[in-house]
């Protein structure tokens, strides 16, 4: 390669330039549609991929790249030359004027020939090869035929000594640019010595901090800020775009100038690029008063959590004000806020995150909730993040993915966590640390402004082997009785080392614990005298939807009160859940039935009931 700067050429480019003397062909595929920063006389600067070859195709004594796809035919570097190369290679017998259509036919025909043709060096790009063919493992006959001629010409291709001082050995070389090296036949590639594949990658932070010094200056702003603070936000965009190729980087910079975005707003016009909403919900000045105000409007509604709701209204707080993650160098792709919600059934845990959204979005319909018991195998993968290419329903997407394509500011419920399988639980690790995943077709979504919540029973059940009529048997006890349970601090150690020996020890996967880090919410039991305020919520919940469908009034004697309190709230492992069932039999059905047989009541009236009984195991109210 020239002595111009060689670190400064692209890792992919060098493996090319050290590769032309022992391979006639290469499929370049991976980051083939972006730009790529190569020297040229007059600076570094971004080239399409077929524009890079050609940089490095004349240090290395090429005198043209010929470039074709089925689409566009036919075109010439350098620019115009095409005379000159016809008048150069005059033995290929090439037309007067450039081909304006590239049938795979003519293709072939110009690979062979330009393979062999030993006295001009010169290579040829076949550009778009992903779209030569609809299936490259159901091949027809001149298809096959047409991959063949290739696979010949690549075996039977010939040195040739190119002019210039240092210049070795090397071929007329073919370049087959494809978006997936499986675009093409598998028996094209695999054992061909003959072929050199090289992936090209997304651009790393050394290429983004390139790009986003020759892009800053397209921002309004950029050139009144000091060169301390341009640094400061230089250094702010390459960190926000990890993970993006060039072009999104220069799609970001058109997208600030249409929403006259300043330079020092990079992160925001990141943000929109990302999610593709222009506003930002976090940014509201109503949503810290909401926060403010979340522990009394939240405790009314859920009883007997009160450490539970303060922690995660600090998480959200941090959330809200940009602060998740501070503590790492760069965190800005994480998600908005993690949360972890473990303990006993029916205390509330999915309450607390419909709560949640309701606060931050002021909307339940940027709720969205996935019981994971029905992500328990292995393919069910599928469902998450869409079918790979190839199976049925790829085109569909995922229901992960498209959730949150829909609703970017969106809190994402994953119920009953410990139940989904273990690799669908990997896809959680790179959402959780880079806050992105990449779906079924190749596309990438973002969860940088989602909340995820995790719910999960972990620490409430013992789980022991027993021998029945000689079979092993698995059985499951609660660790702690309901009805005297243990102290709060008690409670949450144990729970957080059932949690912690689960993700270690029988998942085998301690760092996907380590993402969630110390966001783990340990709900209480709902102890005898939180049941009776949960009754007391319930029973008026009951009250007001009587009013609002007939309008009359119910209202409860002492001595009833007493008798539905000890019915409801004698068992609490089913927790608020729990009470809730047993108020559906024990008053609202039999109320039900006594309004049902009497039609007759008057607008404004009161029902009073006097007391509740149970005869022949049915439940029957005494009304005055």
């Amino acid at each position: 390669m020239t002595d111009l700067a060689k670190d400064a050429w692209p890792r992919w480019l060098r493996e090319v330039d050290q590769a032309l003397s022992s391979k006639p062909h290469f499929v370049l595929s991976g980051n083939v549609r972006d730009s790529h920063f190569v020297p040229t006389p007059d600076g570094i600067e971004g080239k399409s991929t077929c524009e890079a070859l050609w940089e490095l195709a004349k240090q290395r004594g090429f005198e043209f790249l010929i470039v074709c796809d089925t689409v566009d035919g036919f075109s010439v570097f350098p620019r115009g030359g095409y005379a000159r190369l016809r008048e150069r290679l005059s033995g290929l017998r090439l037309p007067e004027t450039m081909p304006r259509r590239a049938l795979p036919e003519q293709i072939a025909t110009w690979i062979k020939e330009i393979g062999s043709a030993r006295e001009v060096p010169v290579a040829l790009a076949i550009d778009y090869a992903s779209r030569l063919v609809p299936n490259p493992t159901s091949l027809d006959g001149s298809q096959h035929d047409f991959f063949a001629g290739c696979l010949r010409a690549a075996h039977s291709a010939e040195e040739l000594r190119v002019p210039g001082p240092g210049n070795p050995p090397t071929y007329n070389t073919i370049f087959w640019v494809a978006d997936n090296v499986h675009d093409l036949p598998s028996w094209f590639l695999v054992g061909n010595d003959r072929i050199g594949s090289i992936t090209l990658p997304l651009p790393d932070r050394e290429v983004r901090s390139t790009a986003a010094g020759l892009i800053a200056k397209r921002f309004r702003g950029a050139s009144s800020l000091s060169p301390d603070r341009f640094s400061e936000f230089l250094e702010q965009f390459v960190d926000l775009t990890d993970g993006m190729r060039i072009r999104d980087m220069k799609d970001i910079s058109a997208l600030a100038l249409r929403q006259g975005l300043e330079f020092p707003g990079i992160a925001d016009a990141v943000r929109a690029y990302k999610v593709g909403v222009p506003d930002n919900p976090w940014r509201q000045s109503w949503l810290r008063d909401r926060i403010r105000n979340g522990n009394a409007t939240i405790s009314d509604a859920i009883k007997g959590q009160p450490v539970a709701i303060q922690k995660a209204l600090d998480i959200l707080t941090r959330s809200v004000m940009g602060l998740t993650g501070a503590q790492a160098a760069w965190s800005g792709n994480r998600p908005r806020g993690v949360l972890f919600f473990a303990g006993p059934t029916g205390v509330g845990k999915t309450e607390l995150a419909k709560r949640i959204t309701r606060l931050l979005f002021n909307d339940e319909q940027a709720y969205l909730r996935f019981d994971m018991s029905e992500f328990s195998s292995e393919h069910s993968e599928a469902r998450l993040i869409g079918a790979p290419p190839g199976y049925i329903g790829h085109d569909a997407g995922g229901e992960l993915v498209n959730a949150i394509r829909r609703k970017p500011f969106s809190v994402l419920l994953f119920d009953e966590i410990e139940k989904a399988h273990p690799r669908i639980l990997d896809k959680f690790l790179q959402i959780l640390e880079d806050g992105r995943l990449t779906d079924g077709r190749g596309d990438t979504v973002f969860f940088s402004e989602a909340v995820l919540v995790f719910t999960s029973n972990l620490g409430m059940f013992r789980e022991e082997d027993e021998v029945v009529q000689g079979q092993v048997m698995r059985r499951r006890e609660l660790r702690f009785d309901p009805q005297e349970p243990p102290p709060y601090a008690r409670l949450e150690e144990e729970v957080r080392q059932a949690i912690d020996d689960h993700f270690r020890f029988r998942l085998e996967r301690p760092e996907l614990l380590n993402r969630i880090g110390d966001n783990i919410v340990v709900f209480d039991f709902i102890r005898h005298e939180v049941a009776l305020g949960i009754f007391a919520l319930m029973f008026q919940n009951i009250k007001e939807r009587v009013a609002a469908e007939h309008k009359i009034t119910v209202d409860l004697s002492e001595k009833a009160r007493r008798f539905l309190e000890n019915e409801c709230c004698a068992d609490l492992a089913h927790g608020g859940r729990g009470i809730g069932n047993r108020l559906e039999t024990t008053l609202i059905n039999p109320l039900a039935r006594a309004l049902f047989e009497r039609e007759d009541w008057g607008e404004g009236e009161t029902v009073r009931i006097m007391d509740v009984s149970k005869v022949d195991n049915v439940y029957r109210l005494q009304l005055a």
